[in-house]
């Protein structure tokens, strides 16, 4: 052992002479109880991540779905909850294709209200991971009976064995002076459309 190391070693231990560690575990923070405002929270905190959210009814989606989309092409994934006129299902597209459509619509598997996160796990209405990461623009479906609490009760939900894709927010990064950069390894915009249900 160097000798910087040990000189280290022994400053620290000397530092915690005459200490004992604590006998209680120190206690997380509350998370957010299931209940009727859990919805509420998702949206705002996926609003907190400069995401655009909005809620609606089931025979409203069609409509906010339609009027989020921006002028361009569409791509869907097979299976999606919500017909979108125009639009092209996605047949194995390439980078390239898809970096020239100018959305894309799918559903989620579930969504966490404590971090604002949408997690699709790639099944039927979700589509292949590069449709929800190529185009700019990305609408999320998501039903108030997919909003869970916190991550435990969303990882209770998912298959570990599936590729599943994590979003908080619109893709976003900050550079050394941390200026904030959208769309840089993802969409720039997303676009969530929370579907409630009757009396929700």
């Amino acid at each position: 052992m160097s000798d910087a190391r040990e000189e280290i070693l022994d400053r620290v231990r000397s530092a915690l002479a005459g200490t004992t560690a604590s006998p209680e575990p120190v206690a997380s923070p509350p998370g957010v109880a299931a209940g009727p405002d859990t919805l509420d929270v998702f949206c705002e905190r996926v609003a907190d991540y400069r995401a655009v959210v909005e809620r609606c009814s089931p025979d409203e989606v069609a409509a906010r779905v339609t009027a989020a989309l921006p002028e361009g092409d569409v791509v869907v994934p097979e299976g999606l909850s919500v017909e979108v006129p125009g639009a092209r299902v996605d047949d194995g597209l390439s980078a390239t294709d898809l970096d020239a459509v100018a959305a894309v619509v799918t559903d989620c598997r579930v969504a966490v209200a404590e971090t604002g996160t949408i997690v699709l796990d790639h099944g039927l209405g979700q589509g292949r991971r590069a449709i929800s990461l190529v185009p700019d623009v990305h609408v999320c479906v998501v039903r108030a009976d997919q909003v869970v609490p916190d991550v435990p009760d969303a990882l209770a939900l998912l298959d570990a064995g599936r590729p599943q894709t994590w979003v908080s927010g619109p893709s976003a990064t900050s550079d050394i002076e941390l200026d904030r950069v959208e769309g840089v390894h993802g969409p720039r915009t997303l676009h969530v459309v929370v579907v409630e249900t009757a009396g929700g």
